[in-house]
């Protein structure tokens, strides 16, 4: 765009003479459309910190609410669980744009809230103090947000209410439950890590369905009998196989050793008796994670301490607890024979202000 700049005129010159400036405004990054693109939807609780936001929905209901974040709108919420996966996110889009300018193949980030609309104006002013890039909103007034997810072709939800996420599993979402960790440990900011479980998590819950009823002894030697056998897929195969899909956009620029995202297998399995089955899973899939980490048994939350994944999937709360008190963000995948059967008659609870 063109600018007048208008410089005082020198003597003996009795006019002012103008100067013309090309000036170059800051390229818009492309929105993909949702089909084109892997899609992360999270929620604003996931995004920010809403502590004291929750409290008051709670004891005072939704009309204090709306009444308290319309009187704070011009304050940002601090950054939540999931914010530093989301800006590791965004690091990954400005690579794949330098070398794919008009690919719709990126990262795509909706806001997905039950908030009402008139908190949006809070949430915008949020996003665009940290310099998020997120055009996508879905703002529901206090109706569950999971009817929309496959609507925005959702490949991973993230959530701090269980029961929306729990929601989202049995509509065949890749979702989890974000918790924060119980300390701060500093991430990458320019490469994006993601570790995860294996069994309940990335394959189905077959195996652990045999060590629950057998023990297990049974379970190695069923893993032995069918090694060759492909497990199952689990509630979040889809999202690792969106990962790898991205990280071949580098492959084939010859990026490989400095490819922006890098993924971890942590599984509580043991190498020698079981773990071929599930490499030979992955190879069976097409897909393979960077690391793979088989404990036998051991704790995940000082490897993970090492790795600094900025979230890491769990089907079990031990697990997740366990990387939580190491400093990792955790989420709970409620996928699985693992999980505490549901009430049939649950009490009614007011719904969280996510």
């Amino acid at each position: 765009s063109l600018h007048q700049i208008v410089l005082p005129a020198r003597e003996p010159a009795p006019l002012s003479t103008p100067i013309w400036v090309l000036t170059t405004p800051s390229p818009i990054p492309l929105q993909p459309k949702p089909q084109n693109a892997v899609t992360i939807a999270v929620s604003s609780r996931a995004l920010f910190r809403m502590d004291e936001e929750q409290r008051i929905y709670t004891e005072q209901g939704v009309e204090e609410y709306v009444r308290y974040q319309l009187e704070h709108e011009n304050e940002p919420f601090s950054p939540g669980p999931a914010f530093p996966f989301v800006k590791a996110l965004e690091a990954v889009n400005r690579r794949l744009r330098e070398l794919y300018p008009d690919s719709e193949d990126v990262f795509d980030i909706v806001l997905m809230t039950n908030n009402h609309a008139q908190v949006g104006v809070r949430l915008i002013n949020s996003i665009n103090h940290y310099d998020l890039f997120i055009e996508r909103f879905c703002m529901t007034g206090g109706n569950s947000p999971i009817c929309y997810l496959k609507a925005y072709h959702t490949n991973l939800y993230l959530s701090a209410d269980a029961e929306k996420v729990r929601e989202a599993i049995d509509e065949g979402i890749a979702a989890a439950t974000i918790f924060s960790p119980s300390r701060d440990v500093v991430v990458s900011q320019s490469q994006l890590r993601v570790a995860f479980d294996g069994d309940a998590v990335l394959f189905s819950d077959e195996s652990e369905r045999i060590v629950k009823a057998h023990g297990l002894d049974r379970f190695f030697e069923h893993e032995k009998a069918h090694e060759n056998k492909p497990l199952a897929q689990g509630p979040l195969k889809g999202f690792l196989e969106a990962l790898g899909r991205l990280q071949k956009k580098f492959y084939s620029k010859g990026l490989r050793l400095e490819c922006p995202i890098r993924t971890y297998l942590v599984t509580a399995r043991s190498a020698a008796s079981s773990g071929a089955r599930a490499l030979k899973t992955l190879r069976s899939w097409g897909l393979e994670t960077d690391e793979a980490l088989f404990l036998a048994g051991a704790p995940k939350g000082p490897l993970l301490e090492k790795i600094r994944p900025h979230i890491f999937f769990d089907d079990q709360m031990f697990h997740v607890a366990g990387a939580q008190e190491m400093g990792t963000v955790a989420a709970h995948v409620p996928y699985g024979v693992a999980q505490t059967p549901r009430r049939t008659a649950p009490a009614k609870q007011a719904p969280s202000a996510q």
